[in-house]
């Protein structure tokens, strides 16, 4: 009975000195400590794929009260296209689907750049309107970037487009 009770005990301490020893190793780097980190990370919604329509009063006396309005809509968006450039050369460009059934909703991205550490350029355009060419955002930013520092691209429409944020501090265009 005593040999059943002492190989219990030695399986137990044989699976804790495992546990514990994984927990110490291996390592896990997160990232590379001589590199900097970018991320560009937003959600937004591009316009309506077509222009509102007025209705006529036959057209809203024909509807339930409960839903009459003075024009409908459709509920589906244009995807968004976002390009990123590092000193000139592109890190992303990228076509960025309406989320939801009906592709009524936001296009959402995040992604991920490590960079060498240094003085760099970067600029951001984004186009969410119905036109063929061209961008109706654009920035471009001059970051100073230390080794393992983050710089955070995010895209507020209402603070006029992309902001860089590096540590507390928000990067303004050159």
């Amino acid at each position: 009975m005593y040999g059943r009770l002492i190989l219990q005990a030695l399986l137990y301490a044989l699976v804790a000195a495992g546990l514990i020893s994984f927990s110490a190793g291996p390592a896990y780097t997160y990232m590379d400590p001589g590199l900097a980190l970018v991320k560009l990370s937003f959600s937004h919604a591009g316009q309506r794929k077509e222009d509102c329509r007025k209705l006529t009063p036959e057209e809203i006396a024909a509807l339930p009260p409960n839903m009459r309005r003075p024009e409908s809509c459709g509920r589906e968006r244009v995807p968004l296209r976002v390009e990123l450039d590092l000193d000139g050369n592109p890190l992303l460009r990228a076509d960025l689907p309406p989320s939801g059934l009906a592709g009524d909703g936001v296009g959402t991205v995040y992604r991920r750049f490590p960079v060498a550490p240094g003085r760099h350029e970067f600029v951001a355009r984004l186009r969410d309107s119905r036109r063929n060419e061209g961008f109706d955002y654009e920035r471009s930013a001059v970051v100073e970037l230390a080794p393992q520092q983050n710089l955070a691209i995010d895209f507020q429409p209402d603070a006029g487009g992309f902001l860089f944020v590096n540590g507390d501090a928000v990067t303004e265009a050159p």
